[in-house]
């Protein structure tokens, strides 16, 4: 049997120098060169420099280039979870990650659970983060905001005295499978380590940290270990396409298939981590099943596609708009099937091409806002509205979207 994990590492030993900060910002942004900060250094101490470095492959896929260009702005994170006394202590212990730098002002993307311990409720984030660089460089960071539904994190660190070179946001949503990427990262605390592949799937969903899904991951051949976790995967012009977070396998080496969060789940995470240090999530509180034309024959169903309701969160948003859970339990193609519940087939009038969509759909709503839904009653159509809540901080059984 397959397991999914987490692909972070334990580390044993942890050595730490230099300084923290702050900024903002997304982007590489232009090259400059320039004191930074304001204490009593000199200029020569003081000094960031940021290296931007455009693509010579001319559209090609070259591994070495990629390499060239984009490994300088990998880093390495460490951190000390909660519990942990100090280097050698005891207690909560360390763990060990990838991150890549977003711009000049010292951001620093991750996964969330790169610096934090714990699940769900029990979600606590780490004592000290440190970042290390290629260069030799390493400087502590500041935890700026995390999200465990989406599993990413946000850290500041000063860019001081150091050389950045910021990795531009791409986007996943015109990915095709067969498209080469690439992986930089610290795979069993092995920094700076480069691992090429394709995309062997899109439009995947895995677990985050809160039991929620997080929709729309990209699935790569391209060698995921222990500690590539928050490392960026990206295509020949060097945009990151997503965080490496992921893997699914028999022995939790990186022989299994890996996944990433992608871009374009970042780009929005992270906006909302800089503006509150968190991020609100939409929730309805239900659990759906998917149709498809064999099962809406079996059932005798309206429709072939959308989100067959099975159960309502007791007292969440469904339930008190009037959203009908199933009742009856039927066995079908060795599923078992709650029927007679509402298909819900679109949200605001934007049809939902399959299950996975509403959760999708979702969050492009916060929470307090009212939204309509389409769905099928008793084989015909009605709009319901509802009234979205928040999403819990960890999800149970019975509710997913």
């Amino acid at each position: 049997m397959s397991a999914r994990a987490w692909a972070t590492a334990g580390l044993a030993a942890l050595a730490v120098a230099g300084c923290g900060g702050s900024g903002d910002g997304d982007g590489a942004g232009p090259a400059v060169s320039g004191p930074v900060g304001g204490d009593a250094a000199t200029p020569a101490q003081r000094t960031t420099t940021v290296e931007v470095v455009r693509s010579r492959g001319g559209g090609r896929f070259d591994p070495a280039e990629i390499y060239e260009r984009d490994a300088p702005g990998v880093v390495t994170v460490f951190s000390v979870l909660p519990g942990e006394s100090g280097v050698g202590g005891s207690g909560g212990g360390q763990g060990l990650g990838t991150g890549f730098v977003l711009n000049a002002r010292g951001e620093i993307a991750t996964n969330a659970h790169v610096v934090t311990d714990g699940e769900g409720g029990a979600i606590r984030k780490a004592d000290e983060v440190y970042v290390a660089f290629a260069d030799g460089n390493q400087v502590p960071a500041r935890i700026v905001g995390y999200d465990p539904n989406a599993d990413v994190a946000l850290l500041r660190i000063d860019p001081a005295g150091l050389t950045l070179r910021p990795l531009r946001l791409g986007t996943a949503q015109a990915l095709r499978v067969g498209s080469p990427v690439a992986a930089i990262g610290s795979p069993f605390g092995e920094p700076q380590s480069l691992s090429v592949g394709v995309v062997s799937a899109t439009d995947r969903s895995i677990k985050s940290l809160t039991g929620f899904e997080i929709a729309g991951a990209i699935q790569t051949d391209a060698a995921i270990n222990r500690g590539n976790s928050g490392g960026p995967l990206v295509n020949g012009r060097g945009e990151v396409l997503g965080i490496n977070s992921q893997i699914q396998t028999t022995s939790g080496g990186g022989e299994g298939v890996g996944y990433a969060i992608p871009a374009d789940t970042v780009r929005r995470t992270l906006a909302a981590l800089r503006k509150d240090g968190k991020v609100a999530y939409a929730y309805l509180g239900v659990a759906t099943a998917r149709i498809y034309p064999q099962l809406a024959r079996r059932f005798g169903l309206p429709v072939t596609t959308g989100a067959w309701v099975q159960n309502v969160v007791a007292g969440g948003p469904a339930e008190k708009a009037g959203l009908r859970p199933g009742g009856d339990t039927k066995r079908f193609q060795a599923r078992t099937i709650a029927v007679g519940g509402d298909i819900i087939t679109a949200v605001n009038g934007n049809k939902l091409a399959d299950e996975a969509a509403l959760g999708a759909a979702l969050l492009r709503f916060r929470p307090g806002q009212k939204v309509t839904l389409q769905v099928y009653r008793d084989g015909r159509p009605r709009n319901l509205g509802v009234t979205l809540g928040s999403r819990p901080q960890q999800t149970d059984a019975v509710a997913r979207p």
